[in-house]
């Protein structure tokens, strides 16, 4: 299979930071295309470059990579005869039929196209894909989060690119949807008959969803201000990972079994109203601290954001989906900037036993949990009680914790690919499964819509947190009250 791959906004830096490392890897592990003819990556963008400029643009990049991803001369310079490099200005038709001359000139198979510019170039690019023909049964977009705003400015976009492209065609992508941990997530809930009797209310107590970040908002601070750690984390990422753990098993695995069943996860969510934003929804912004031992500044010290402003870069939350499967049971989300360290998991904490015949701490303190690790490493956890053994002991002394520790880069050392991998080749090759169909991004937007609406309502604005720690108190006083606690507090 020949592909074209056209990166716009290819000088940015989701490509250079992320999809050309991911690209790279892709190539080194011999997953990218090579029949008929191989593959060519066009990077698109408003600078005058040559191709070579270009190819020497990304080499520089390349240094910044982590070493054990970083490219040698020789690896480099063959990768490097795949990159292609076009000058446009995206609001010119004539640029965009020069760019369907350039792609039907080889003809390639397939053929991607990847918008990694910011969210309000989407409609204009879109328009003009369409009125220059770039939208046959070949192409594929790529649309990078975050979609839309609001409600509104996510519909607006999913007119106009309906307008070209057929759903099909259209790939919203959320690379944690990619992580190899998200993927054995689906593994292990419909590949094995151990979980599933569990996988339910009569089982499982509570379930935490963690995406920490230790960094700030470094140069970023005009685009993250306009965001907020609601829709740039919650909206998308944290919600895929609830749905696809709350989903019910799909007839198949085919793109739309899949996505359909997420849409009811989505759609059985306890709405929210302004009460219940006060009592279950907690934001934070974070204030000069330390992380790692070096001191940082606060949100408000950082370049680029407003004096005063009160965008939140922490969100805690309590919701439940109301279905016979959940009823009751607490779903808490945490995400946040500058927090105690990077890592996100999911904790699913099951009830502790019925009847304990233990008079054991350890049984009463340390019900059993699984915890899916999804970044810095992946893996799974599962954490049970187990008797101590040796010397005669006391009921009250047998029990201690103990862990199966799964390390997928152990266990799959020549098959792991990373999230922005992952969903680039499905891209190439059409695989559908791993995307956000509108109608979920849509319903993910009226879920969050009354939480934003209630802040701008509330004058009391984010509630302050040390930089370094895991966010305001208030977000332990959310799980607290139903008795529960994060994991690192446990």
């Amino acid at each position: 299979m020949s592909f074209d791959l056209v990166l716009f906004g290819g000088t940015g830096d989701l490509t250079w930071r992320k999809l050309m490392p991911a690209l790279f890897q892709a190539w080194r592990h011999g997953n990218l295309p090579t029949q008929g003819g191989g593959g060519r990556i066009l990077a698109v963008a408003r600078d005058e470059r040559s191709d070579e400029q270009y190819r020497q643009y990304i080499r520089e990049k390349f240094a910044g990579v982590v070493e054990s991803k970083q490219p040698n001369d020789e690896e480099f310079a063959r990768f490097a005869e795949l990159l292609h490099y076009r000058r446009m200005d995206l609001s010119r038709p004539e640029h965009y039929a020069g760019l369907k001359q350039w792609l039907d000139a080889r003809g390639a198979d397939k053929v991607v196209l990847f918008l990694a510019t910011a969210p309000d170039l989407f409609p204009v690019i879109c328009a003009q894909l369409g009125a220059a023909g770039l939208n046959g049964t070949n192409v594929r977009l790529v649309l990078e989060k975050p979609l839309g705003h609001d409600l509104a400015s996510a519909q607006e976009i999913n007119r106009i690119v309906r307008a070209s492209f057929s759903e099909a065609q259209a790939l919203r992508i959320d690379h944690y949807l990619g992580k190899p941990a998200v993927q054995n997530l689906m593994a292990l809930r419909f590949g094995n008959a151990l979980f599933e009797p569990l996988w339910r209310r009569d089982s499982i107590a509570s379930i935490q969803i963690t995406i920490a970040e230790s960094i700030g908002v470094g140069t970023r601070g005009d685009f993250y201000d306009r965001t907020g750690a609601l829709r740039d984390m919650v909206q998308n990422h944290a919600l895929q990972l609830l749905t696809m753990i709350a989903m019910e098993p799909p007839s198949s695995s085919e793109a739309d079994a899949i996505r359909d069943e997420k849409l009811k996860v989505m759609r059985s969510l306890k709405p929210f109203t302004p009460e219940t934003v006060v009592r279950d929804v907690v934001r934070g912004q974070y204030k000069a601290g330390a992380v790692s031992g070096a001191a940082v500044p606060g949100y408000l010290e950082e370049p680029k954001v407003p004096a005063g402003s009160a965008c939140e870069t922490f969100v805690a939350l309590r919701t439940e989906v109301q279905n016979w499967r959940w009823a009751g049971v607490p779903f808490y989300l945490r995400t946040g900037k500058r927090l105690a360290s990077r890592e996100a998991h999911i904790v699913v904490n099951f009830r502790a036993v019925p009847h304990a015949i233990f008079d054991s701490p350890a049984a009463a303190r340390r019900p059993n949990k699984l915890v899916i690790k999804l970044q810095p490493e992946d893996g799974l956890e599962l954490h049970l009680l187990a008797a101590k053994g040796g010397r005669a002991q006391q009921a009250s002394d047998m029990l201690s914790p103990v862990s199966l520790d799964l390390d997928f880069d152990k266990a799959f050392p020549s098959e792991r690919v990373g999230g922005y991998e992952r969903l680039l080749l499905d891209a190439l090759a059409g695989r559908l499964s791993l995307f956000v169909r509108s109608d979920e991004q849509e319903q993910a937007w009226r879920w969050v819509e009354p939480v934003l609406a209630a802040w701008v309502a509330d004058s009391s604005g984010p509630r302050p947190y040390m930089a370094g720690s895991w966010g305001p108190a208030a977000a332990s006083a959310l799980v607290a009250r139903d008795g529960n606690a994060w994991a690192e507090e446990m």
